[in-house]
């Protein structure tokens, strides 16, 4: 279990994370579809995580506009959050004290909402 916060801890949840997605019979062929480069993303993600979890600064990107690029469908994407949510709740709490584990979880479940929300946002649609 993994104590402080910091980079290296960030980056090693993450590597952990990631190995279980790559795995994941649900996700593992989206994100392989999807990642060319999985050194560069994995550097994308530990700057992502790093500005979010430590307010380091280091990421520049548009995570909306990443996820929306991608081509699945808005339904595909809110039924695979939970998977990954799932995933992401499980490798904190084996990697970190309990408080740093629901911080983790908090801000992931934050960002995907968001996500969600952005994804599902459809401008033409109408009210019903």
């Amino acid at each position: 279990m993994t104590a402080p916060l910091d980079p290296a801890a960030i980056r090693a949840h993450l590597d952990a994370f990631y190995d279980k997605v790559r795995r994941d019979p649900a996700l593992g062929p989206v994100f392989a579809a999807a990642v060319e480069d999985w050194p560069h993303h994995m550097d994308t993600l530990a700057a992502f995580w790093g500005a979010v979890l430590l307010k380091s600064g280091g990421y520049a990107g548009n995570p909306l506009a990443a996820h929306k690029a991608l081509p699945l469908a808005p339904e595909r994407f809110a039924a695979l959050f939970p998977v990954w949510l799932g995933l992401w709740r499980e490798t904190a709490a084996e990697r970190f004290p309990p408080e740093v584990a629901a911080l983790l979880t908090e801000r992931a479940e934050r960002i995907a909402r968001s996500l969600e929300a952005g994804i599902l946002f459809d401008p033409a649609r109408r009210p019903v």
